[in-house]
């Protein structure tokens, strides 16, 4: 029964708060329950590749990163292992992706705990530094216990205890000097956007000149840090396909295929900016040769030899995020055997991986409906803006924008993929902006000064994004 705390005096109150923080107090420094420390080193193991999804948008990028971030990275919830760390399991990722970037299809290789002997999982010699790799509370489970019979159920235990937002699709066996990063043979992004204010047709023209193989210094993030000399990379495909039927708001949603053997620092982002840029018509599709058209030498080898020299960077904003995703990394058959948990993952309404991104997928396709609903019911209200884009089919040039009524310069909104715009009341055209310093004279300032620091440079990712 509760007290009648208001007959109460001023020092029966203050007694009576003592009483209660003394036992919050007794409760919260009782001693926890003991746990047996898991050693890997009395169990056997086996290195595995894993295939898993996430949502970008819920983390800092997916690389552990030393100091604080303001979103938790996808690699600080799939590490848990705080004693062995990465380097103590092996790991190795395919490729890095940035802040904000989703990925469907990213691969980790890695030692795992077995459930088979150790020369049936795989011929391995132990090493007498053994790090505890195991995965956070599959020790503690009892219900995951090692069959002798049956392999771990890797994908249903990873999903049991990751967040809904990174999900684990399969994996597979490997030998032990396979590398997710190093025997991957391609990698595919997808970026997702709509065709408002563009001309898809002049998009694929400019995509076209990016088959082959490249010096993308100018279609990049440049970082003295990672001291790069080296910016050639090969692009297999590069195709704009649509994904959905025109609708009368956004305009049709379109997806941009790229494969490439390997990709620089935000290099997919940097080609969909110039890309929108083309769409609109402030450029022509052949900026994209005259970007990657960085050495004198190579000038009369392009299928334009009367392209400008653009040996510095441009400024320029790269495209938005959200809506590129890694879509898949490509390996060898002979290196890799993807598999689920077959029959004996666990089933049940709503609990198994399908059901559970069916779920989320239904409910995203109602927040569209919302959202739909939402810009009608205030279009009834709201006039739309004066569309001056694409002008290839306004008719109109940067020269040519009418101005307003009262005599005010248009505000143009450049695209940058996701609903968001560059807006700004005149353009600068790519070639005549600003450059940046000299790759070679930016890595130079970086190594006598900051690198100086370090004794050990770093070295890039592949697949970088």
């Amino acid at each position: 029964m509760t007290p009648n705390y208001e007959s109460w005096s001023k020092e029966e109150l203050i007694a009576r708060l003592k009483e209660l923080e003394t036992k919050k107090h007794t409760k919260l420094t009782r001693s926890p329950t003991f746990k047996k420390p898991f050693h890997l080193s009395s169990h056997p193991k086996r290195k595995i590749a894993i295939k898993f999804c996430y949502s970008g948008w819920e983390y800092n990028g997916l690389a552990y990163q030393n100091g604080p971030t303001p979103l938790p990275t996808v690699e600080d919830v799939l590490l848990v292992d705080a004693t062995g760390g990465l380097d103590g399991c092996g790991w190795e990722r395919c490729g890095r992706t940035d802040r904000g970037v989703s990925a469907a299809g990213q691969v980790v290789s890695l030692w795992v705990r077995s459930a088979l002997p150790t020369e049936t999982a795989s011929k391995v010699a132990s090493s007498s530094d053994e790090e505890d790799l195991s995965t956070e509370d599959t020790p503690q489970n009892t219900s995951l216990q090692p069959s002798t019979k049956h392999e771990l159920r890797y994908v249903s235990i990873l999903n049991r205890v990751l967040p809904p937002t990174i999900r684990v699709l399969a994996w597979s066996p490997i030998s032990p000097d396979f590398s997710a990063r190093f025997n991957c043979k391609h990698r595919h992004y997808k970026y997702f956007f709509t065709s408002h204010g563009l001309d898809v047709s002049l998009m694929q023209s400019a995509a076209n000149h990016l088959i082959g193989e490249h010096d993308f210094r100018n279609l990049c993030k440049l970082d003295p840090g990672k001291q790069i000399t080296n910016f050639h990379r090969c692009v297999m495909h590069a195709q704009i396909n649509p994904v959905s039927p025109e609708s009368d708001s956004g305009g049709r949603v379109y997806v941009f295929d790229l494969v490439g053997s390997a990709f620089l620092y935000h290099q997919v982002r940097h080609i969909m900016a110039v890309l929108f840029m083309v769409g609109t018509g402030l450029e022509q599709p052949s900026i994209v040769s005259a970007l990657m058209n960085v050495f004198q030498a190579e000038s009369n080898t392009l299928p334009e030899p009367h392209l400008p020299l653009v040996d510095r960077k441009p400024e320029y904003q790269m495209a938005d995020a959200l809506p590129l995703m890694l879509w898949d990394c490509a390996y060898a058959d002979s290196d890799v055997t993807w598999q689920s948990d077959g029959n004996n993952a666990e089933k049940g309404t709503g609990s198994d991986l399908y059901h559970l991104l069916h779920s989320i997928h239904q409910r995203s396709v109602i927040h569209t409906v919302l959202d739909e609903h939402f810009f009608a019911a205030a279009t009834q209200y709201h006039s739309p803006p004066p569309q001056y884009f694409p002008f290839s089919q306004t008719g109109l040039t940067p020269h040519t924008l009418p101005h307003s009524n009262l005599g005010r310069e248009p505000v143009l909104g450049v695209p940058l993929g996701a609903g968001t715009y560059k807006r700004g009341a005149k353009y600068t055209p790519l070639l005549e902006r600003k450059r940046l310093d000299h790759v070679d004279v930016a890595n130079e300032r970086w190594r006598i000064g900051r690198g100086s620091k370090y004794n050990k440079q770093k070295t890039p990712d592949d697949g970088i994004e």
